[in-house]
């Protein structure tokens, strides 16, 4: 196949995490040889440029109307067109219930093109809470059922997601295969200024922990426990990065004013900015509800960056974690006993060494972007 069409509903400038990892990929591909062209929605700022990629901006709003005129476009290219849509239900407008977008792609794959679907969020859950919710997760299936009609193979970004979408095949024959997510931070090599920041937050010996994500309402919930507990001791601070990080230092500070001069959150900072205060810190403290697993990005960034990483274990945590000696595991809700391991980690700098020399090595061996370029490029053939 001559090109590789990748379909997204975010895309750089585009805040996300999708965005970001379109935007990997495709540079990837495009490093290694293909050609890839973008379709994604308009944006007010400039487009970031990557070699030998076409991004066209002429998604719209993904109605009917426009839907037409980017397959009149697609059109134009020689078939058959491979397309590798970057599935999550909320990026393609109508409040995440885009049935219109659905079936359009599956007259593409009748009419002869190859589609292949990324799963980044497979779709909402039922909810006993909220009738709204239950509908749109209704819709979500019928959305699903349409998905695995049109396609030719499904990657996931979380094995979980194959375990959740395969009943929806119906008989079906459809190949899932996992494409585990890459970080979206590149590890910058900058010694000199990673001291001088790091000598803005903990001057001497004292010790930065530090948290990267964007603080939901779940993982802000579980952070408000640990914060605490892991400056109860002097000589302390915490670096809360992401976008996020401003609103959840407040609430910490308005619970607990006496740590007002000990948590420090920059906001949402470009991504050289967020590797150098990533190598700032001593360790990270990684919480998620459904515990950590394969397609957090904020878990791979800590990762590729070699870091001691204190996480939890949950429902969705694959075992490959369990297997892998690269990250200080506790389970879901248990705060003492996540404050007890940065304690033995805090006090055990040569265990600190050990864990952060592990977990890079983890991330080369499995997650870098490298091996989803290699898996896709293969599947094409080339």
């Amino acid at each position: 196949m001559a090109e590789i069409h990748l379909l997204t509903g975010e895309y750089p400038p585009q805040p996300g995490g999708v965005a970001d990892y379109s935007y990997l990929v495709a540079a990837g591909l495009a490093a290694a040889g293909e050609r890839v062209h973008v379709w994604c929605p308009p944006a007010e700022k400039p487009t970031p440029t990557a070699m030998g990629v076409v991004v066209h901006r002429e998604m719209g709003r993904l109605g009917p109307s426009d839907l037409e005129r980017m397959g009149r476009l697609l059109d134009g290219f020689a078939a058959p067109r491979r397309l590798l849509v970057q599935w999550v239900p909320h990026a393609y407008g109508y409040r995440s219930l885009n049935v219109a977008f659905c079936r359009w792609l599956l007259r593409r794959a009748r009419a002869g093109d190859r589609v292949e679907i990324m799963v980044h969020e497979p779709s909402l859950p039922f909810s006993r809470r909220s009738w709204k919710q239950s509908a749109a997760a209704a819709v979500h299936r019928v959305m699903t059922v349409l998905l695995l009609r049109a396609a030719r193979r499904v990657w996931v970004a979380a094995p979980e997601w194959e375990r959740r979408w395969r009943p929806y095949t119906l008989g079906r024959e459809v190949p899932f295969a996992w494409l585990p997510i890459p970080s979206n931070v590149p590890v910058l090599d900058d010694p000199a200024g990673i001291r001088a920041l790091r000598n803005r937050f903990v001057p001497g010996e004292e010790v930065l922990v530090g948290h990267f994500g964007t603080y939901g309402g779940a993982i802000a919930e579980l952070l408000s426990g640990a914060v605490p507990g892991i400056l109860s001791r002097p000589g302390r601070a915490v670096l809360l990065l992401g976008r996020g990080g401003e609103r959840f230092r407040e609430e910490i500070v308005r619970r607990h004013p006496e740590l007002s001069g000990r948590v420090y959150a920059p906001g949402g900072l470009p991504s050289e900015e967020t590797s150098r205060h990533l190598g700032a810190c001593d360790l990270l403290v990684q919480l998620y509800p459904e515990g950590v697993n394969t397609r957090r990005g904020s878990m791979m960034a800590g990762l590729s960056h070699a870091l001691p990483i204190v996480a939890n274990v949950g429902t969705d945590t694959e075992p490959i974690w369990a297997g892998s000696g690269a990250v200080a595991l506790v389970p879901v809700g248990e705060v003492e006993r996540v404050v007890g391991r940065v304690e033995e980690l805090l006090a055990d700098p040569g265990e600190r060494e050990r864990l952060g020399a592990a977990a890079g090595a983890f991330y080369q061996s499995l997650f870098d972007v490298r091996h989803t370029v290699d898996t896709l490029r293969r599947e094409s053939g080339s």
